[in-house]
């Protein structure tokens, strides 16, 4: 069976063990690289959408050490993403460097599937060039997928933090919603919060919310998750009902917590007073799938 994401890639693991395969997909000439650095790749606006911007690999920068297989895919292309100290100019002044904030929400499923996948494998390979178990330099093995030490001979995977975020209602049907002490007024979101050591997923939720907006709550239900790597999370949505619905703000990380109805959000949208999260975010989709609709755009600034 193939395993494709959403944006229908197959990351073709039992290939990157397999050099003389990886050599000769780097070589055929269908296949497509493309640049990251410091968690940006460059995009281009085309009349139909924007695009990852990719090059053929005999025109890709080449460095062999730093070469990441990401998979292939629908029509059988293969994709490999390089790691640079910075992107690669373009003489048409047309492509522009971008992180996921921004291209997520303009790319294709596949696109953004390739940009998320290399950038975590960026993210992860910068701040793990020594082996955690003796210290020595370690090097990477399984087309970026895997680094080996060759002092002790530990191997090192691509970290992944798993992070609980919920969209918590109460009896008459409001979204519990929370501002976090750094952000601007008016921005708000779901709650969300790390997983730790020894804890069931359930157990984050209510622990989470009970943390930071002082409130209890009984049933927790799974919806959906994201990669998240900013820098390495994976970000698990929930939907949870409060036994309570009386609020304390922990005033460390959230600052503000109200519960809204459907009315309520919607007006403070449309007058500016609230800022939604971003459409790329998987909060969005789950204040959007309580809303019942897509959220309405907030009042342009005067």
């Amino acid at each position: 069976m193939t395993l494709t994401g959403t944006g229908g890639i197959d990351r073709a693991a039992h290939h990157r063990l397999d050099e003389a395969w990886l050599a000769a997909a780097w070589s055929h000439p269908t296949t497509r690289v493309f640049v990251v650095s410091g968690g940006q790749a460059l995009i281009e606006d085309k009349g139909n959408g924007t695009e990852l911007v990719t090059m053929p690999s005999f025109d890709a920068p080449f460095t062999e050490s730093h070469r990441y297989f990401l998979g292939i895919d629908e029509d059988g292309v293969r994709y490999f993403a390089l790691q640079k100290d910075a992107l690669p100019g373009r003489m048409d002044d047309v492509a522009r460097a971008a992180g996921l904030r921004e291209a997520g929400v303009l790319l294709s499923e596949r696109d953004a599937e390739l940009m998320t996948h290399a950038i975590g494998l960026e993210n992860w390979q910068r701040t793990h060039r020594f082996c955690s178990r003796c210290g020595e330099r370690t090097n990477i093995a399984a087309a970026g997928h895997i680094r080996r030490c060759s002092a002790c001979g530990a191997e090192h995977y691509p970290r992944t933090d798993p992070a609980v975020i919920m969209l918590v209602t109460d009896e008459q049907d409001r979204a519990l919603l929370g501002r976090q002490v750094h952000w601007p007024e008016g921005r708000f979101s779901t709650l969300a919060g790390f997983v730790e050591p020894g804890e069931s997923l359930e157990a984050a939720v209510v622990r989470e919310v009970a943390e930071e907006a002082g409130v209890t709550v009984g049933g927790v239900d799974y919806v959906g998750s994201q990669p998240w790597p900013f820098p390495s999370s994976l970000m698990l949505g929930f939907t949870a009902r409060a036994t309570s619905d009386e609020i304390q703000v922990d005033g460390e990380e959230i600052d503000e917590a109200r519960w809204f109805s459907r009315e309520e959000l919607r007006a403070a949208i449309e007058k500016g007073e609230v800022l939604p999260p971003s459409g790329i975010s998987i909060a969005a989709r789950l204040i959007e799938r309580w809303y019942g609709a897509p959220l309405p755009k907030p009042a342009p600034a005067l």
